[in-house]
């Protein structure tokens, strides 16, 4: 990040700058997030939306479980980048900064609609998914039911098909509840015998 970018980091009122792996990011609390944001637009001239984005921070069933939520704006004059970045507790609301870039509103949604922020003066109708869906699928406490509904089209692991292979210990992949959920899938002999013969 060029020496101008962490300038503006550094003018960010209420933040801590902190620059790692060449990226300098000013940390501001949730309540002067949006205060923050109208100075980088106003005082510091970065008038031009970039992204908004959020990592869940937290792990699944964890006391406290933090979203970070980064704002990247630009001066189109230098195009010199600055990042905000703000940490939300379980109980925190993200007030919205769709009024000072039109933009950001579509992120925001998405936002609360894949992580399920609380947003506050902002548009949090459904964007991508169903207004039936239950859930937040970009959690990390979110179950990918369809992994384990729906069986693996490929050849079957040693020791899956019945057989007495060596045993080893299989690691569910990153999303998938452990055996006991869900309903379980049952291979019929007529099928086995359908793929014999």
């Amino acid at each position: 990040m060029s020496a101008a970018s962490q300038d503006l980091a550094s003018r960010v009122p209420d933040a801590q700058v902190k620059t790692a792996f060449g990226q300098t990011t000013a940390h501001v609390p949730p309540a002067a997030w949006v205060e923050a944001a109208r100075h980088a637009r106003d005082e510091l001239g970065c008038t031009q939306f970039d992204w908004l984005g959020v990592e869940d921070a937290g792990r699944p069933g964890a006391v406290g479980q933090r979203h970070a939520v980064l704002l990247h704006v630009l001066d189109p004059g230098t195009k010199d980048g600055l990042l905000l970045r703000t940490e939300l507790g379980p109980d925190d609301v993200l007030p919205s900064v769709a009024g000072l870039w039109a933009g950001a509103a579509w992120h925001e949604r998405e936002a609360v609609e894949m992580f399920g922020l609380t947003l506050v003066d902002g548009d949090a109708a459904h964007l991508l998914l169903p207004d039936s869906f239950t859930g937040h699928p970009l959690r990390k406490d979110f179950v990918l039911a369809s992994r384990v509904v729906r069986p693996w089209p490929g050849r079957l692991e040693p020791g899956e098909d019945g057989s007495s292979a060596p045993s080893r210990r299989r690691a569910a992949p990153p999303g998938v509840p452990d055996p006991s959920w869900g309903p379980r899938y049952e291979r019929s002999e007529r099928s086995e015998e359908d793929t014999s013969g």
